[in-house]
C-alpha cells in the first residue's frame, strides 16, 4: 500500500430532499448540533484522511475538510459515491450518507474491517442494503463509472457488479442499542424520529 492510509472516509452531500421540501439534509438538527457536523466530528476520531462530497451549486461547507464537487454531473448518489473512490487519498473507502445521525465508531470500523478483501461491505437490516454506509475498496471506482455511462444510476444495480460483504441484522445487532443506527432521514416524520431519539439519548445520560 506504500504510503496511502490505511482507509479514507467521505460524506456524501449532495443529494436533494424532496420529501424535506428542499432542505439541506446535512444542515438538519440532531441534538442541538447539525448532521454533518456530527459525522465530521465522529470521522475524525476514525481517520484524518476525510472528505465532504456534493454537487455543483450546492452550499455545503466543512471547516477545514476538503469538499469534492461531483466529478459527473446529474448521476445522483451513485455520481456522488464515483467521486468519493476517485477522490478519496486511499484504496479503501469509507462512505456515509449526510442524512445517517446516529452511526457510531465502533459500528463504521467494523465496516472497514469487513471491507478488507471485497470490493464492498453493506450493512442489511430490515430495511434492505444500506450501500452509502459502507466500505468500498477504489477497484468498485470503474464499474460504477461504467453503469453511470450505461445510464444505469441505481447504486443497487451498480451492486451486482460488484463483490460485497453484507452486513447483516444479527451482526449489526451488537452496534445497536436503540434501533436508531442506521436511521436515515428522508422525511419529516423521520426527521421527528432522529429527535425523539436524540431527546430520549439525553435524557438518559442525564
Amino acid at each position: 500500500m506504500g504510503s496511502d492510509p490505511v482507509f479514507a472516509a467521505a460524506v456524501l452531500a449532495g443529494g436533494q430532499a424532496r420529501r424535506l421540501g428542499g432542505l439541506d439534509k446535512s444542515a438538519l438538527i440532531i441534538g442541538a448540533r447539525s448532521i454533518l457536523d456530527r459525522q465530521i466530528s465522529l470521522l475524525r476520531r476514525l481517520t484524518p484522511h476525510l472528505l465532504v462530497v456534493t454537487s455543483e451549486g450546492s452550499r455545503v461547507r466543512a471547516a477545514d475538510i476538503p469538499v469534492a464537487v461531483d466529478r459527473i454531473a446529474g448521476a445522483g448518489a451513485l455520481g456522488g459515491l464515483y467521486t468519493a473512490l476517485m477522490e478519496a487519498p486511499a484504496e479503501q473507502v469509507l462512505v456515509i450518507g449526510c442524512d445517517m445521525p446516529f452511526l457510531t465508531a465502533p459500528f463504521l470500523l467494523h465496516l472497514v474491517e469487513r471491507g478488507r478483501g471485497v470490493d464492498a461491505a453493506v450493512p442489511r437490516d430490515g430495511h434492505g442494503r444500506h450501500p452509502l454506509c459502507a466500505s468500498y475498496s477504489r477497484q468498485a471506482a470503474a464499474h460504477l463509472h461504467a453503469r453511470i455511462q450505461a445510464g444505469d444510476l441505481r447504486v443497487s444495480d451498480a451492486l451486482r457488479d460488484l463483490t460485497v460483504r453484507e452486513i447483516g441484522p444479527d451482526e449489526i445487532e451488537s452496534f445497536d442499542a436503540d434501533g436508531g443506527l442506521l436511521l436515515n432521514i428522508n422525511t419529516p416524520d423521520d426527521y421527528a424520529r432522529a429527535r425523539l431519539i436524540a431527546a430520549n439519548r439525553t435524557s438518559s445520560d442525564t
